[in-house]
């Protein structure tokens, strides 16, 4: 199918849930307005300011609605179904991963190569004890069954400069240490995607903010997905439609500025481990896409192998290509979803992406939760899980 006839048809499909009178096959609607519930009382305990809840059952949006603020610092605005949010993590899984699998069914890479045919002099893990040697693969930073650490930009800033991105990758090529035997150990580190956006780049000559928007975003028709980079200019339309993050020590908030560190002050907003911006309507784009064929961008066979949880890998590891479906981190999937079946992400700035492939259900949750402040007493953990329960419950098939 070609490109244009893929935009209309996810357009076409989108658009069919916006206007349901009472119900579809597979699900009960009425069931989920237990979601405002949910949302309204997650506001009011500080989990976030506002958010925007988004349900996708087969081709269609069934459930879309916004709550709270867009921003309370330096003006007061409310939250609109429209409003853009900077992803953070799920960055990973929209964009990197999809990129990723792209080349591998193109033939470009393989999951196994070692990360140093792709960035020379990439060490190793070493057995302290025989010098035995593993090389990395792609398949491990893909997992984050690599052993690298969690990231320390502090640490790195004290050594490089900002807006070092090559610097960034050779550091963690030589400098940074391998504290597990690849395939072994989940140990979740944004360090895993910057080496994965540089393997992308390599393959491709590209950036990957460039690659994303010609092959993954424009072909789904995600008008308003984009990362931005520091250094180019925001379009004032947009940047109206942006949820502000975390007021910095000048009093200046982050706006259209991802919030991540590293992503922010290393890589200058393009960065494998965080730097999109989205918004809920773009994401269900994307899942129906997904839970559908692939929508033109990627195949069938190729979803299936992205969902797996590698068997090269320790059953502890608990994750797919890119997503999370049973490590420690998959709390957002709730009780009743069988994890199995799912694939999802969260990122830190309140957002979580959640698609089980098995019913066809895609929940989407966007929260600004580090807005004003980054603060531990704000969480979305049990908002997602309470959501996620309410719309596995209101299946009915």
């Amino acid at each position: 199918m070609c490109p244009k006839k893929v935009l209309l048809l996810l357009a076409a499909l989108v658009c069919l849930g916006c206007s349901v009178p009472g119900g579809r096959p597979g699900i009960d609607i009425k069931k989920l307005e237990a979601i405002d519930t949910v949302a309204t009382e997650a506001i009011a305990r500080g989990d976030a300011p506002g958010m925007v809840v988004c349900v996708v059952k087969d081709s269609s949006i069934v459930y879309l609605k916004a709550f709270g603020k867009k921003s309370v610092y330096p003006e007061t605005t409310p939250m609109t179904v429209e409003t853009v949010f900077d992803m953070a993590s799920v960055s990973k899984c929209m964009s990197t991963t999809i990129a990723v699998m792209q080349l591998v069914e193109q033939g470009k890479l393989r999951l196994a190569d070692p990360v140093k045919h792709y960035i020379p002099d990439f060490k190793p893990w070493t057995e302290p004890k025989t010098g035995k040697t593993v090389d990395i693969t792609v398949r491990d930073v893909m997992t984050h069954a690599s052993g690298l650490p969690v990231q320390n930009v502090k640490g790195y800033l004290s050594k490089y400069e900002e807006n070092t991105p090559d610097s960034l990758v050779k550091h963690i090529a030589l400098e940074v240490a391998r504290e597990t035997q690849p395939g072994t150990h989940f140990r979740y580190s944004c360090l895993n995607f910057v080496v994965a956006q540089a393997v992308v780049e390599k393959i491709t000559g590209e950036k990957l903010c460039d690659y994303a928007a010609d092959h993954i975003f424009q072909p789904l028709g995600m008008n308003h997905t984009r990362y931005l980079p520091l250094e180019r200019e925001i379009d004032p339309s947009y940047r109206k439609l942006i949820a502000p993050t975390t007021v910095q020590p000048d009093g200046e908030v982050l706006l259209g500025q991802v919030h991540d560190p590293m992503a922010r002050l290393i890589n200058n907003g393009n960065s494998g481990n965080a730097g999109v911006f989205s918004n809920a309507e773009d994401l269900a784009k994307m899942a129906i896409a997904l839970m559908h064929g692939g929508g033109g961008i990627i195949g069938p066979a190729t979803i299936a192998a992205m969902c797996r949880i590698p068997p090269e890998n320790d059953p502890s590891v608990g994750r797919a290509i890119g997503w999370d479906k049973l490590s420690t981190h998959s709390l957002n999937a709730g009780d009743i979803f069988d994890k199995n079946t799912c694939i999802m992400h969260t990122g830190y700035t309140g957002t979580s992406f959640l698609i089980d492939m098995k019913s066809k259900t895609a929940v989407i949750i966007l929260a600004n939760r580090v807005h004003p402040q980054d603060s531990d007493r704000s969480s979305m953990t049990r908002p997602r899980a309470q959501i996620a329960n309410i719309v596995a419950g209101a299946l009915t098939e």
